[in-house]
């Protein structure tokens, strides 16, 4: 079983994500963004689309496999009950709040209010924003929590088992990944959301890649992986990963207009090329920040401690500076580095402050 000392790398990790995450967000109201944002500026910086496409092809996915590997950590060490009461407080409780807030500033603020209450759709309604993330962790936790109910496992996976998984076996699993991703995205493109069950919002699109790694997490917990895996292909993956993402810069930015993909080519291409750099920047990030940061000093150990505050809070606070910047005539790539700049200590900050009550230190 892998140890339960704190890893700092994971903390450390996810405080990286989340500024990530907060930047990507900057970029929404400046870049060539396929998603809705409050705010849109007239001008637009195209730099930022490379810099979206190649964020969502990892990122989120990161977070997921290390959700799975602290999940499968924390229901050990606390057992069923507890582990349940735990997940509905941190993840239930503030996906809830987010969607009941938002429905009044969706009808108020960003739209008419219904004319006939009766007759609303509130699955077009509820909407948890950038807590899909939060409620996906739920459905996740509350399947793996009735899982372990009815099947104990084996026990303690041998140490001649623990073996991290090579070249080949990573590779496998990226092809079948692009393909399951391809023919998913037959019917549900990338970027369109849906309401299941009225209220868990879900790219489909997406769902192969993230489901994947959050497996992964769990399993990477119990064979030890993420301290087994070797430096020196840790490298190599992030090599592969750095690669991928400065072709796609490349190609978004000049190369198009040479070599147009596009069709079923692009079809085939872009799931591959994806698979690739998540899997390069997944294993190559985890094994950096293992072997470089992991330990921390009084301003990460403090960020760590905030992370989860600020990914739940943060998009209110860059809205609020880009429409305090919202008049000034800068160009956009000038703003987003405003925003990203100011958003990121103002958002941690804002985090620290909320979490002062103990009430709220058990939530967030």
């Amino acid at each position: 079983m892998a140890t339960t000392r704190r890893l700092y790398l994971l903390d450390n990790l996810k405080v990286a994500l989340t500024i990530l995450v907060i930047a990507h967000h900057a970029g929404q109201a400046y870049g060539p963004t396929g998603g809705w944002w409050p705010i849109q500026e007239a001008t637009r910086a195209p730099v930022l689309g490379p810099f979206f496409t190649v964020n969502r092809s990892f990122f989120m996915s990161l977070f997921f496999m290390i959700s799975g590997y602290l999940m499968v950590m924390d229901y050990d060490l606390k057992g069923p009950g507890e582990f349940v009461k735990r997940r509905l407080l941190r993840l239930g409780v503030p996906a809830l709040v987010f969607a009941l807030c938002m429905i009044p500033l969706q009808f108020y603020v960003f739209g008419e209010p219904p004319a006939d209450w009766r007759s609303l759709d509130w699955s077009s309604v509820i909407n948890v924003g950038h807590l899909w993330y939060i409620e996906h962790l739920l459905l996740f936790s509350l399947c793996y929590a009735l899982g372990r109910t009815f099947w104990k496992g084996r026990g303690p996976v041998a140490e001649a088992e623990r073996k991290s998984p090579g070249y080949l076996a990573v590779l496998a699993f990226a092809l079948a990944l692009a393909v399951a991703s391809a023919v998913i995205r037959i019917w549900y493109p990338i970027d369109r959301w849906v309401n299941l069950l009225g209220f868990m919002r879900v790219a489909l699109a997406d769902v192969p890649r993230d489901l994947s790694f959050f497996i992964i997490g769990a399993v990477a917990y119990r064979h030890d992986w993420f301290l087994r895996f070797p430096t020196g292909a840790g490298r190599v993956w992030l090599g592969v990963g750095v690669v991928a993402a400065a072709s796609w810069y490349a190609y978004a930015l000049g190369l198009r207009q040479v070599f147009p993909v596009s069709g079923m080519a692009m079809g085939v291409v872009y799931p591959i090329w994806e698979a690739l750099l998540c899997c390069g920047m997944c294993i190559g990030l985890l094994v950096l920040f293992r072997e470089k940061v992991d330990l921390q000093g009084r301003l990460l150990s403090a960020m760590a401690r905030n992370q989860y505050a600020a990914y739940v809070v943060h998009v209110s606070v860059l809205i609020l500076i880009q429409y305090a910047v919202a008049g000034i005539h800068w160009p956009p790539l000038v703003k987003f580095a405003l925003v990203v700049l100011v958003g990121v200590p103002l958002t941690f900050l804002f985090s620290d402050w909320i979490r002062q009550p103990a009430f709220m230190r058990k939530v967030l």
